[in-house]
């Protein structure tokens, strides 16, 4: 199920562009807001795989806002709704994947969500042929000077803000990596379950469904368990299943 964050300064619009999503099988709307200041922090919240969102809006515009999202690790994928033709160029300078004029059809808004639902470059990077260059220790500077860690002894990278902490058999290690860099080096032995984790393929053990609804990583020799965003869950599940 791929879902979807409404953002447009009239409710209305919003409201209207709701129901049409909830019509397409495959799509849930998970969220809604009245401007890209709001949008950038729903999207940092509820970790949408799409965001249809108007340009014209008070305070942050759609572009503005669309700037912000495409320097994200995970960007959602951004299709902009909009009554005015004629920012379309600058529109897709953003890296947005569709542009769609109101009146809103149902027809092209089928065929939009399809063309952003598209396995991403992240999703598909599963289990590939490891990368020759890639570290087998991580060096993190520390109190006692430079500790290395290897790469087999980690059970999961989690991000916080600026930082990154390493999970590992050694306890916890603070290093200057960023989640992103770390993906790119390690992706055929690391997934990626959240906006800020990366853990380990080979200590997975099973995944697990919360009463409330949430997803949770069990990992093998370690009591932690790594929380997994609803926009993961899919490829999680997928990956899961071809080991």
């Amino acid at each position: 199920m791929k879902q979807v964050l409404v953002v447009d300064d009239e409710l209305l619009a919003r409201q209207r562009a709701m129901r049409m999503i909830e019509r397409i099988d495959g799509y849930e709307v998970i969220g809604e807001a009245g401007n890209g200041q709001a949008a950038l922090t729903a999207i940092n919240d509820l970790d949408p795989d799409i965001v249809l969102m108007d340009i014209r809006m008070p305070g942050e515009d759609g572009l503005s806002a669309a700037r912000s999202i495409s320097t994200l690790d995970e960007p959602p994928a951004v299709i902009f709704c909009t009554a005015y033709d004629e920012y379309a160029l600058e529109a897709f300078d953003t890296l947005a994947v569709g542009y769609l004029l109101k009146p809103l059809r149902q027809d092209q808004l089928e065929l939009a969500l399809a063309k952003a639902s598209r396995i991403n470059k992240v999703q598909k990077a599963r289990l590939k042929e490891p990368n020759p260059n890639q570290r087998k220790n991580i060096a993190a500077k520390t109190r006692r000077g430079v500790e290395l860690v290897p790469i087999e002894d980690i059970y999961c990278f989690m991000a916080d803000q600026k930082y990154v902490t390493i999970m590992h058999h050694g306890g916890d290690t603070l290093i200057d990596d960023t989640l992103k860099e770390l993906e790119d080096e390690f992706e055929s032995t690391f997934v990626r379950v959240h906006r800020n984790a990366l853990v380990a393929v080979k200590n997975i053990e099973k995944l697990e469904r919360l009463s409330s609804g949430q997803y949770e990583l069990k990992l093998k020799g370690v009591e932690f368990k790594p929380v997994v965003s609803r926009r993961h869950v899919a490829a999680v599940r997928e990956l899961l299943s071809s080991l």
